[in-house]
């Protein structure tokens, strides 16, 4: 019998330093060229050349990315299904979906939070208006009047305005749209005043004068746009966080986990990852499981308190 336990135990061990001994794949829920389809295929790119084993992205987009969590979360806990999720994913979908496919904490074991995709406060040029006070003085002096567009309704970039809102005596109407490229569109013909972005999508508008990005919302300013300032310095304690993580089914064995995130952490520290990523708007962060974990718990909480106070009906 000890014999037959050591062979187990030693099975086990052998199996665990062999991986990966087949294919991975990494699943998305949105489609090939949002950003967290571009870091998705960044880093099967270099986990495929480290590991010489093929790591193939599958596209599964559909229900705000419900579709491709749902298959992650049934699949083989054995390290090869991971998926790209979201702040979306796993923390406000929760909140806007009666009938949810998964759970969030029990189904899914946290492997990196990747990466930061920053939100910003975007107007169209011929608004007068510079900074965020500006724009809360507009708002302020027309209540019910200025609109902010956003990704649809439950986006973060929806949460970003209503969180404003909350923080501040304005009412500014929300403008819904079926993804980030029909607000832009939208901004930039001067059909709405101003729009709640997605770094990655608004940064070349921005530099090349097309729109004028005029407050960030996140703790720090945005390194490639030093003199934009974030909007908790005109609001202090405002943030709305956008990030992309790598998650694994729930029971997947903590040694390929470790395995996993410490070489996708190493991938993404290097510069000329960081820079590629940084040209989509993302940020890398690169933070252990423990971490993705707390953000996710934190999250739910505090997506799901806003979602609630703001009214927004689940689908």
């Amino acid at each position: 019998m000890f014999v037959s336990l050591a062979a187990l135990l030693l099975a086990g061990a052998a199996s665990a330093q062999q991986y990966p001994s087949k294919p991975i794949t990494i699943i998305t829920g949105y489609a090939a060229g949002a950003a967290s389809d571009t870091l998705a295929r960044t880093l099967a790119e270099a986990l495929q050349q480290q590991w010489g084993q093929p790591v193939v992205v599958e596209n599964r987009p559909g229900s705000g990315s419900n579709i491709a969590a749902a298959y992650v979360a049934r699949a083989a806990a054995d390290g090869y299904t991971l998926m790209i999720a979201t702040d979306a994913t796993l923390t406000s979908n929760t909140f806007l979906y009666k009938a949810m496919p998964f759970d969030p904490v029990k189904d899914f074991t946290p492997v990196l939070n990747a990466a930061a995709n920053i939100i910003v406060l975007a107007v169209h040029p011929d608004q007068p208006v510079k900074t965020v006070s500006e724009f809360l003085a507009l708002a302020k002096k027309n209540p019910g009047k200025v609109s902010f567009g956003s990704s649809g309704a439950g986006s973060p970039h929806h949460l970003a305005g209503e969180l404003m809102m909350q923080m501040t005596d304005v009412k500014l109407v929300h403008v819904p749209y079926k993804g980030g490229g029909a607000t832009i569109n939208d901004l930039l013909g001067g059909h709405i005043p101003s729009a709640f972005l997605s770094l990655s999508a608004a940064k070349t508008l921005h530099d090349s004068g097309k729109i004028r990005i005029i407050g960030v919302a996140d703790k720090t300013r945005y390194a490639e746009l030093p003199n934009v300032p974030t909007i908790a310095e005109t609001l202090p304690g405002f943030e709305m966080s956008s990030w992309v993580a790598l998650v694994a089914p729930a029971g997947t064995p903590p040694s390929i986990v470790k395995q996993v995130s410490e070489a996708s952490a190493k991938i993404l520290k290097t510069e000329a990852i960081t820079k590629k990523l940084g040209g989509v708007g993302l940020v890398v962060t690169a933070n252990p499981p423990a971490e993705l974990a707390s953000t996710i718990k934190t999250g739910l909480d505090v997506r799901g308190k806003l979602i609630k106070a703001s009214g927004i009906q689940p689908e």
